[in-house]
């Protein structure tokens, strides 16, 4: 799972549109993740192919995404798996006395 598709998930917690999505995201990655409208309907586009996401409501004007069941077991997964990860490189900032920006 590319970060992006992370990170829309994770803001998906809640329905959204596509500018409010885009402005969730910023703010959960605490501005390190701006992603713009391209990449944004991108990912959308594909996250739906993949059935992790669906249209909560379409007005015409806004499209509003919801997370699907599965949408929520591939968030879970994806949490995991970077948590492994992080876990597996504790070793390296251990030795470096616990210093993570070096």
């Amino acid at each position: 799972m590319t970060e992006a598709m992370y990170y829309i998930l994770l803001a998906l917690r809640q329905p959204l549109h596509g500018y409010a999505l885009m402005e969730a995201i910023t703010e959960i990655s605490r501005g390190r993740l701006v992603i713009g409208p391209g990449t944004l309907y991108g990912v959308l586009t594909r996250l739906r192919k993949d059935k992790l996401i669906a249209l909560a409501e379409d007005d015409g004007r806004r499209k509003t995404y919801r997370l699907t069941p599965a949408g929520i077991k591939a968030l879970r997964k994806e949490y995991a798996r970077l948590s492994a990860m992080v876990e597996d490189g504790k070793w390296l900032f251990a030795e470096e006395g616990g210093n993570v920006d070096a």
